[in-house]
């Protein structure tokens, strides 16, 4: 079997406000994303995170409506330490971003926390809790 997972896909219904979120996060989107009816963002290791319109998606799936509630889709960003954990938290904040859990240091050993996208779908923040930190 050939198949492997080649890219996550995402509906969005504010193209420029889901694009200057992912950008906090890191991803590259190209000049003009803001506009666009669909964009891509390689990620690391290969993958991609595709985003399209609500528009675009009922040009080719007319009787496609958007799931109901929050939480629909949930993403994991990881970083260095737990102090990027905390930066990125409160830049994301900062910047409009919607604080669904504050950074905490998990019985699992990581420190994390969760952010919302514009859209309602979790964006988990998390790194290795290490001795000294």
């Amino acid at each position: 079997m050939s198949a492997r997972f080649d890219a996550i896909g995402m509906v969005v219904s504010d193209m420029a406000a889901s694009v200057a979120f992912y950008r906090r996060l890191g991803l590259v989107f190209p000049d003009g994303a803001e506009t666009q009816g669909h964009v891509e963002a390689e990620l690391r290791g290969g993958l991609r995170l595709l985003l399209d319109s609500e528009e675009v998606v009922r040009s080719f799936h007319p009787r496609w409506r958007a799931p109901s509630g929050e939480g629909r889709t949930s993403l994991a960003v990881r970083c260095d330490s737990p102090a990027e954990v905390d930066a990125l938290f409160a830049g994301m904040v900062e910047s409009g971003a919607r604080a669904e859990l504050k950074p905490w240091d998990a019985e699992w050993g990581q420190r994390y926390a969760v952010v919302l996208d514009p859209d309602g779908n979790g964006v988990d923040l998390f790194a290795p809790l290490s001795t000294g930190e």
